[in-house]
């Protein structure tokens, strides 16, 4: 886990709710590669709206990162490293690029929700976190389309609050 003492408090609570998830593998991290849109995607995911996100396997390669797997859990955090929520992995499908669909799209739940969105938005990021390699940022590109379900804090403490 990563040295975040906001991370491991959060990491700690939920485990102390649901027991059964001490195992799974946890990681720590925000979306996107800027402050705004990854303070405005953690926003999402704890509105509910973002259900689901993206990563090419190209990317994961070059930060020596394995593909995600259904069960693993993400404590999401904002741009400052502050934990917003956790995550766990309910399901991931790898695609290409000029195959993800327009239901993906729209449980990701960016922008105006539209595929179109969808393409361009990821394009334009796919091609900046692989600017430094070889890798060519076309529709064969393989994507891992990961959805999720937020489970911490749960939807009715959210509610209360």
């Amino acid at each position: 886990m990563t040295d975040n003492a906001s991370a491991r408090a959060m990491w700690a609570e939920y485990v102390a709710s649901q027991p059964e998830a001490a195992d799974a593998r946890m990681l720590v991290d925000h979306f996107c590669d800027n402050q705004h849109d990854a303070d405005a995607l953690a926003a999402l995911v704890l509105a509910g709206t973002k259900r689901a996100t993206a990563c090419s396997l190209a990317e994961l390669k070059a930060a020596g990162e394995p593909p995600p797997q259904p069960g693993d859990h993400l404590v999401v955090t904002n741009w400052a490293g502050e934990a917003q929520c956790t995550v766990r992995t309910t399901q991931v499908d790898v695609v290409p690029l000029g195959q993800v669909s327009t239901e993906f799209a729209a449980i990701e739940g960016e922008g105006d929700g539209s595929l179109a969105y969808w393409q361009h938005s990821h394009r334009a990021y796919f091609q900046r976190v692989l600017a430094s390699t070889s890798v060519a940022v076309d529709d064969a590109l393989l994507i891992a389309c990961e959805r999720f379900e937020r489970v911490y804090p749960p939807a009715e403490a959210m509610n209360s609050a």
